[in-house]
């Protein structure tokens, strides 16, 4: 997988930088975004501009290419997973408590209607 989806040494770093920093802040993100009740399209472009904070991060610390267009877009699919993700978490927690008299929470990223 090194040289598809990561370029550093260990997967490790890979998943250090992108997975656990960069994806703390997209999940951060994603819920911010829906505490303000924001549309998804919002937060797809705060998303595109974290892809290219974490893509420094790994120029930075561990010598990556800083403009490699197919690490940048490993970035940004794993951060976008994850902030939709963060998104939809906290918007059915959202409904299903402001509107508890019409919604009820399916799974943790779904809801619907009680009647």
């Amino acid at each position: 997988m090194q040289g598809i989806l990561y370029e550093e040494a260990s997967i490790w770093q890979f998943f250090f930088v992108t997975c656990l920093l960069g994806g703390w802040a997209a999940w951060m993100t994603g819920k911010a975004c829906a505490q303000t009740w924001r549309p998804p399209l919002a937060l797809f472009f705060y998303i595109l501009g974290l892809g290219i904070g974490v893509r420094f991060i790994h120029h930075a610390l561990f010598e990556g290419t800083m403009f490699s267009p197919q690490y940048y877009l490993v970035d940004t699919i794993v951060l976008m997973i994850l902030a939709f993700l963060g998104y939809q978490y906290t918007r059915t927690n959202q409904m299903v408590t402001q509107y508890n008299w019409l919604y009820e929470k399916v799974s943790p990223l779904s809801w619907k209607s009680k009647g």
